[in-house]
This record gives structure tokens, sequence and C-alpha cells, in this order.
């Protein structure tokens, strides 16, 4: 009998740990807000964001890798409990899963070789954009671009984008302007590269900055990593994790 009680008292234990777990979908092919070393760890801004938050509400986040364009269908077969991966938060999202407040608001940009003389979308005619495919930068390419006569190309990940743009297979992309600062811009074969026109920030195409994707109805968890948001930005933690990337604060106005 002793026995019994002490494997069920170890079953709950371990059911109590299981519960305690935060599964965190993410996409690692976004420098510098996640993606992989060489050894396979998932590092990066929104990595230390999520576990800053997890420690806040006491859970341990376990984080899931998920193509960008199935990371949404993925929250709602329950693969994870949340998308900590630069998303975007926009009405069509938000018609399908919920946000928490912003976490992060950042701007995108074209980026081409500098020797492009861009005087708008017209500039671009017969150029081939990659885009990170169901991305909000797809859907500016798609609104503001294709109209003009730019074909747009959408990939599974940033990180394709980028080794069709050295390949030359293609010309340019839209994109975060700081995972462009951080990865492609900074390496060798980015050196030919800037970015053409101004600072995007539009609304009606990249919404109301980053925020954290949860299912329908998971409104305490919502409030508890609304309420963390609060907290790590009070408490100095957000400001310690942004310098550690940027030099300058991510949060935005």
């Amino acid at each position: 009998m002793q026995k019994k009680i002490a494997a069920l008292a170890l079953a709950g234990l371990a059911g109590a740990a299981c519960a305690a777990d935060l599964r965190v979908g993410l996409n690692p092919a976004y420098e510098p807000f996640e993606s992989k070393t060489a050894s396979g760890e998932i590092v990066g801004f929104d990595v230390d964001i999520a576990n800053a938050l997890c420690e806040q509400i006491k859970r341990r986040c376990v984080f899931v890798e998920s193509e960008w364009d199935s990371i949404i269908p993925g929250l709602q077969a329950k693969k994870f409990d949340v998308i900590v991966s630069s998303m975007s938060i926009t009405p069509e999202r938000a018609r399908v899963v919920d946000f928490t407040k912003r976490y992060y608001k950042t701007p995108s940009a074209i980026v081409v070789k500098k020797s492009v003389k861009y005087d708008g979308p017209a500039s671009l005619k017969g150029m081939k954009i990659g885009v990170l495919k169901a991305s909000t930068q797809e859907k500016w390419a798609l609104g503001e671009l294709k109209p003009a006569g730019v074909t747009v190309v959408p990939y599974q990940s940033q990180n394709q984008v980028y080794l069709d743009i050295q390949a030359g297979r293609i010309d340019g992309t839209v994109a975060d302007k700081v995972e462009v600062n951080g990865g492609f811009l900074r390496k060798p074969e980015g050196k030919d590269y800037g970015y053409a026109g101004p600072d995007q920030y539009d609304a009606k195409y990249y919404g109301e900055g980053i925020g954290i994707a949860l299912r329908k109805g998971q409104g305490d968890l919502k409030k508890q990593l609304n309420e963390a948001i609060d907290a790590i930005r009070a408490n100095g933690t957000y400001a310690r994790i942004a310098k550690k990337y940027f030099d300058f604060d991510p949060y935005g106005k």
C-alpha cells in the first residue's frame, strides 16, 4: 500500500511538472529574434523574452519549432500553448487567435542593391522580391509592389530568401529592419545591399506591433502574460534583454 501511495504521489508530481511547462511555438529562422546556433540551441530576443515571461508566471518555457505558414494552425491544433515568434498583431490574425499587448514594435523596409534608384514601387517593376510566406511583409508587398509590376516570391523562411538573393535568383526582400540589420546586412553577402524607400509602419499591413498569440478562450493565461510584460518592463528585465541585441528600445512608441 505504501508503495502504491508513493507511486501515486510521484505521478502527481510529474503531472504538476508537466502542467508547469508552457509550450512556446516559434520559427527559429529570424535572427536576431530567433535562430539556431551551430550546436542546435535556439536563441534570440524572442527566446529571452519568453523565458523572462515564463519566470514571471512561474512556468518553464519549452520551445517547439514550426514553419511560419503553419504556426497558427499548429497553435490551434494544440501543438503548443502560445506563439512567441515576432508575430504582428493584425485584425486578420485576431479573428482566429487572441493576442497579448505588444512586446515590441519595429519597422519593415525594402532591401535591394544600393545601386537601385528607388522612386516608389514602380521603380522596382520587373524585379523579383522575396518575402516570408504568410508574413505582414508579404501582405505589404502584395498590396504595394505587385500592382506596380513587381513579382513577389514567397518563402518558407527568411533565411531561404537571403540564400536566393545571394544566388541571384531574386533581387531583394521586404523584411523587418532589425532582423535585416542583425543578420543579412552585416554579413559579407549583404555588403552591396541597403534600404529603399521609407520605413514601413502602415497599420493596414503591419498591425499594432508584435504580440504573443494564444488560442481563443485562454483568458487567464493572456491576463498573466500581459501582467508579466508590464512587470519585465518595470523591473528592468526587458531593458537588459533588449540591450543584449539592440542599441535602442524596441518596444516603440
